[in-house]
């Protein structure tokens, strides 16, 4: 089941961007899903659903679009890689 959403938009957006309709609301489709996932509301696959799209594809706009499509920081990462070298070194791998 789907729900059908309708957007007012000027006349002179779609002509601007030289978009029809079906162009716009697909685009309109990723661009929210690509927000969304951003700001954490949608995960990944949630978001490439939303955009109709495979979620293959969708990360791989995340990249053209310079959304890191991982919430690890830097610092988490190094704490991370610390813990694992420390658990290596305790059962000899």
């Amino acid at each position: 089941m789907e729900d059908i959403l309708t957007i007012r938009l000027p006349n002179e957006i779609s002509k601007m961007l030289n978009r029809t309709p079906e162009e716009m609301c697909r685009d309109m489709r990723i661009y929210a899903a690509l927000m969304l996932f951003r700001l954490g509301k949608l995960s990944s696959g949630a978001a490439a659903l939303m955009a109709g799209i495979p979620r293959v594809m969708f990360l791989d706009l995340c990249a053209e679009y310079d959304i890191p499509i991982s919430q690890i920081t830097p610092e988490e990462l190094h704490q991370e890689a610390l813990l694992l070298a420390g658990e290596e070194a305790r059962v000899g791998i």
